[in-house]
């Protein structure tokens, strides 16, 4: 490895304390882009603006994802960063440089019929199936990411309260209401798995913390079982409960604090995937919608 990249590396470890997945991101990332520089038998020290871009049009030649190739920039203009910084270079190349625009996919949604069936597929007979009947009453009822669902601790559930504590991106935690059904399965799950305090609420077979990975073996085997076509993902469920809660009326700042979402425009991509329902928010909203003048017509402003 580079040893330029090696120090970059420990650096963000031991320093920036970043996860591993994030730090393996980091090392992929800029690996393949000094590879692309040996390739083009082009010193580290001697690259400019113009290899950076060069292997950008290489990565869009192979088919990359914008949102992929804009990762890379990110990683990019970090390690040249830090190179700078460390005197191995007097500037840096990649400073000012776009990220491309990215293509923001619509969320794969499940109508509420097909969210109902999942929700009855797991069988809450057996110890496994009333876990996945909890965890997917759960997930439906709060709208919290995989990740979240998975890292939640016994604690963090308040049923008398009819709440859960979410520890969210970034160490902020915000307190998500559920419905007395999420609540009902739960307090079942509970009951059935006695565990102490730290203790994961959702467990494996081995006893150990339900991955992420394992949760969409979960929801994918669920799914088939009842007869569901089409895509489904770990953020499936998340993804519907965002939009039926807005095509049921809800609020969407309210929306936005549920899902713990930084940005309200990331929120606002579930209403721009059901343009009937932004036309209600507006028609509703606006103070000067359905004005009739005396003729029948809608008044001009």
């Amino acid at each position: 490895m580079n040893l330029h990249l090696q120090r970059y590396l420990e650096l963000l470890g031991e320093e920036r304390g970043l996860a591993f997945n994030t730090l393996q991101s980091y090392r992929r990332d800029l690996a393949q882009y000094l590879g692309y520089l040996t390739e083009k038998s082009i010193r580290l020290e001697d690259s400019s603006r113009v290899h950076i871009q060069g292997y950008f049009l290489h990565l869009k030649k192979l088919g990359r994802a914008s949102a992929t190739i804009n990762r890379c920039l990110v990683s990019i203009r970090s390690f040249y960063q830090y190179l700078v910084a460390e005197h191995v270079l007097e500037h840096d190349p990649a400073a000012g440089l776009e990220a491309p625009r990215l293509e923001r996919k619509m969320p794969s949604v499940l109508t509420v019929e097909e969210v109902g069936r999942l929700l009855e597929a797991p069988r809450a007979d057996t110890p496994h199936g009333l876990r996945d009947k909890a965890m997917l009453e759960l997930l439906y009822a709060t709208g919290i990411r995989v990740t979240e669902l998975v890292s939640l601790d016994r604690e963090h559930v308040y049923l008398d309260m009819g709440f859960i504590r979410c520890p969210g991106k970034g160490e902020k935690e915000r307190m998500i209401p559920i419905h007395p059904q999420a609540a009902l399965w739960l307090r079942r799950h509970l009951e059935a798995t006695p565990g102490g305090q730290g203790a994961a609420l959702f467990a494996n077979h081995l006893g150990g913390r339900l991955s992420r990975q394992g949760f969409w073996k979960i929801i994918k085997k669920h799914a088939a079982d009842s007869g569901i076509i089409g895509e489904i993902t770990p953020h499936t469920l998340r993804h519907s409960f965002a939009v039926h809660l807005l095509e049921n009326g809800a609020d969407l700042k309210a929306l936005q604090e549920m899902l713990g979402h930084a940005d309200l425009s990331s929120t606002i991509m579930y209403v721009k995937s059901n343009p009937a329902r932004m036309k209600d928010v507006y028609n509703r909203a606006h103070p000067r919608t359905g004005m009739m003048s005396p003729e029948g017509g809608f008044v001009k402003a």
